[in-house]
């Protein structure tokens, strides 16, 4: 049975996570920034667009969204000065999403990952460990089946309380990029 996958934004990122979720069976669409009044199709949907855009989503497709699994990928990070993230203390996008969307089974995904590493399925010579996290263990459970299927290794990270530490996760690794003390094509894998 063909798993459909909704990805808002076609970026690298949301090329990349297509790209894993396509490899293993899944059937994926598409939603670009220029399309506002789209039909979601799939059951799990990913968000694959900057923190500032949640917000938006939220609002104009929150009856779509109700009951459907939600991946937020984004790091609320300040990209001004790339010294501290966006959301207060202790919280993090994740749950803002989940307050905006209450009937929807919010996660955090892919936001510690790289889109060269997702598109490799590497990190070095590991492979890219997707980590997530959220409060519905069948949300949990279908997204990881969709990594692993695609080749990767999904890992369920805790509750929806754990993004705020994914999101301080990615928000190193995204300082260290642009500090080019690591390469786009670095990152974090699980060794088990």
């Amino acid at each position: 049975m063909s798993t459909t996958i909704t990805i808002f934004g076609n970026g690298n990122m949301g090329s990349a996570i297509a790209g894993v979720l396509a490899r293993g069976g899944a059937s994926v669409q598409h939603i670009g920034s220029d399309q506002t009044d789209a039909t979601i199709e799939g059951d799990i949907v990913v968000l694959a667009v900057p923190y500032a855009s949640l917000a938006v989503i939220a609002r104009d497709y929150s009856g779509q969204l109700a009951d459907k699994t939600v991946v937020d990928i984004s790091n609320p990070l300040n990209f001004e000065t790339f010294d501290s993230l966006t959301v207060p203390a202790g919280s993090s996008a994740a749950a803002e999403l989940q307050q905006a969307l209450p009937a929807a089974h919010v996660l955090k995904a892919f936001n510690t990952n790289f889109a060269a590493t997702l598109a490799s399925g590497t990190v070095g010579e590991l492979p890219t460990t997707v980590l997530v996290a959220g409060d519905d263990a069948d949300a949990k459970n279908a997204l990881i089946a969709a990594v692993q299927a695609g080749g990767l290794v999904g890992i369920d990270a805790g509750s929806l309380a754990r993004a705020h530490e994914l999101e301080a996760i990615g928000f190193l690794q995204l300082t260290l990029a642009v500090g080019e003390k690591v390469g786009w094509n670095a990152g974090f894998a699980v060794v088990r």
